[in-house]
């Protein structure tokens, strides 16, 4: 995770930073709103931690323009405004979480992942046996073992693992895979031969099956 902090107390966000990068958090800092500000719009961070009371623009009105600019990072507001009237003025202002100072590094830091894990996007992961595929980052692995595919390998894989453990019929894999497109007698068989060299053939568990007369099939399970 990366943050930014935009806190006047040096003394304290030195102290907050030298905590959170024992958790593997890189921080940059800002001593004012306006540079805070500056800093948020031209670079990208995973949060920001945000006192309210700063010199030249305060808090809210950093959150509030940050908004206003189309900036969604989570925004988590440190400050020692604590009444009922400052916490809403900060939520209406665009802040995520709102924590009054003082406040404890331990807490301080499961807020923050608290707050990035609401806000990272949903990774969508595809398992079978030890095959893990990520369909939109085009990644696929057997454990630890990155497989190198062709596109129309990754095709017919990703088709395969996306109708587990159904049985698609060599017609239905051509028909999706090449559309309207003439392809040769034997080519979608070229391409399954490649694709079970590099997804079974290294590995002891074979998971590209072959249903005679019927299709092909991506499970753990043999065919019976």
């Amino acid at each position: 995770m990366k943050i930014l902090i935009i806190e006047d107390d040096h003394d304290l966000s030195l102290a907050m930073s030298e905590y959170l990068e024992l958790h593997n958090i890189d921080c940059d800092f800002a001593y004012n709103g306006e540079t805070g500000i500056q800093l948020a719009s031209q670079q990208t961070f995973d949060c920001v931690i945000l006192d309210n009371m700063l010199p030249n623009v305060q808090g809210m009105a950093v959150c509030r323009e940050l908004r206003e600019q189309g900036i969604d990072t989570p925004v988590l507001m440190l400050t020692a405004c604590g009444a009922d009237a400052d916490q809403l003025e900060g939520f209406r202002a665009g802040v995520d979480d709102y924590v009054v100072k003082p406040c404890t590094m331990p807490l301080l830091l499961a807020r923050l992942q608290a707050l990035h894990r609401r806000h990272q996007p949903v990774r969508e992961c595809i398992t079978i046996a030890d095959l893990t595929i990520y369909p939109k980052e085009h990644i696929a692995s057997r454990g630890d073992t990155p497989l190198k595919l062709t596109p129309i390998g990754w095709n017919i894989l990703l088709l395969l693992a996306r109708r587990s453990p159904t049985v698609v019929s060599k017609s239905d894999i051509e028909e999706a895979i090449w559309a309207s497109d003439d392809v040769r007698q034997g080519t979608i068989n070229v391409h399954l031969h490649h694709l079970r060299k590099v997804v079974d053939k290294p590995f002891a568990k074979t998971l590209i099956h072959t249903h005679v007369g019927i299709g092909l099939s991506l499970s753990e399970a043999a065919p019976v």
